[in-house]
């Protein structure tokens, strides 16, 4: 903040279920669960000022004694609610007499994708449009680099993941709906401290493409040969993401779906060896997809893999446009893919990129297609 020469920072979330809001709770130490937004003034120097849902127009002297708010000196409520156009206004009024109040010149603002757009318009004209700088890239450096005890509760997430693959055989069978199947995972995270995320995948007979489905789309019933691809997509106690998926058969799996199974593992592999520190995003993803099109698969069009962690899906990103490199102590969830109209297949694991350089598989569940 110093040698941006910004006065205080301004960050504002919500829907830290469905794994957005990490800058806010990295900067803050608190997930924003829900949709009502809270939005934080973070001076260069001294408590913080928190802004968010409540009683109308309360001023709470906290000074720091709060447990549930740390580092926060005042919170200021509102009776503000997105969907409700005309409550715009009213947390980006109180949070605007906070920064006069203050003598905040030059604000800085962290990760704007996250921010009501509402918010964002009524806290210039309230401010007469100030200076804004957007500290996001400053803050992703440091966010991406997982600390010991960062990495410590991404290794119990990428372990809860792991019970969760097991334990979900047993609920795979003829007559089960997938919504049966994925909510019974998400209860098994639940049990174990799971704070944030969901489960995605989806059953097809063979032939047909499992595709990675949400909740909501989750209807269909397998039958004896179907088969289902199941994708923990949650945080574990602590709330720091990791993802893993594997592909469950009632009865035998086809070659087609072995070899292009084992094509995607080999993939992972591939890509593993390049996963080190210094590495440019931009010549990974193109050297990868050389190495799929020499194979005869289409190019990846997707993310190829990315940084976990606070987000479910924060930089680096391997992919063409990113800029920044890799380092040790990187998060990253890797799941190449064939994507066809008639098939759908990857296999998905998150590496760490440890102190010593080298990228180890955080996840223990076997690579390979589970017949049941």
């Amino acid at each position: 903040m110093a040698e941006a020469g910004v006065d205080a920072l301004i960050v504002q979330a919500a829907n830290n279920l469905t794994g957005t809001a990490g800058h806010y709770r990295w900067l803050t130490g608190l997930s924003v669960a829900s949709s009502y937004l809270q939005a934080m003034l973070i001076p260069r120097e001294g408590p913080f000022t928190l802004v968010m849902h409540g009683d109308a127009e309360v001023v709470s002297k906290l000074d720091d004694k709060d447990a549930a708010l740390p580092g926060v000196g005042t919170r200021l409520t509102s009776w503000g609610f997105p969907g409700v156009h005309y409550c715009a206004p009213y947390e980006a009024s109180l949070m605007a007499k906070q920064i006069r109040l203050g003598g905040y010149r030059k604000l800085g603002v962290v990760s704007h994708n996250t921010m009501y757009a509402g918010f964002k318009k009524a806290l210039s004209e309230e401010l007469g449009h100030p200076v804004f700088v957007d500290m996001t890239p400053r803050v992703d450096a440091h966010k991406a680099f997982k600390s010991d005890e960062e990495i410590r509760m991404i290794r119990a997430a990428a372990k809860m993941q792991d019970d969760i693959l097991d334990a979900i055989k047993d609920q795979i069978r003829p007559g089960a709906y997938d919504y049966q199947i994925m909510s019974h995972g998400h209860y098994l995270g639940q049990l174990a401290g799971s704070e944030t995320g969901y489960m995605l995948g989806s059953s097809a007979a063979p032939g047909e493409a499992t595709l990675v489905r949400r909740a909501g789309e989750h209807g269909r019933r397998m039958q004896e040969g179907d088969y289902i691809y199941f994708q923990c997509e949650n945080t574990g106690p602590g709330g720091m993401f990791v993802h893993a998926g594997r592909y469950y058969v009632l009865g035998k799996a086809s070659q087609e779906l072995q070899d292009m199974f084992g094509a995607m593992v080999e993939a992972q592999d591939f890509t593993v060896g390049m996963l080190r520190p210094g590495a440019s995003c931009p010549d990974i993803f193109a050297e990868f997809n050389d190495y799929m099109i020499k194979l005869g698969y289409p190019p990846e069009r997707r993310v190829h893999c990315h940084g976990q962690g606070y987000d479910n899906v924060e930089p680096p990103l391997v992919r063409a446009d990113e800029t920044m490199k890799l380092t040790t102590n990187l998060n990253i969830g890797l799941h190449p893919a064939i994507a066809r109209k008639d098939v759908f297949i990857t296999s998905c694991d998150n590496y760490l990129i440890r102190a010593d350089g080298e990228a180890e598989r955080l996840h223990q569940t076997p690579r390979r297609i589970f017949e049941l």
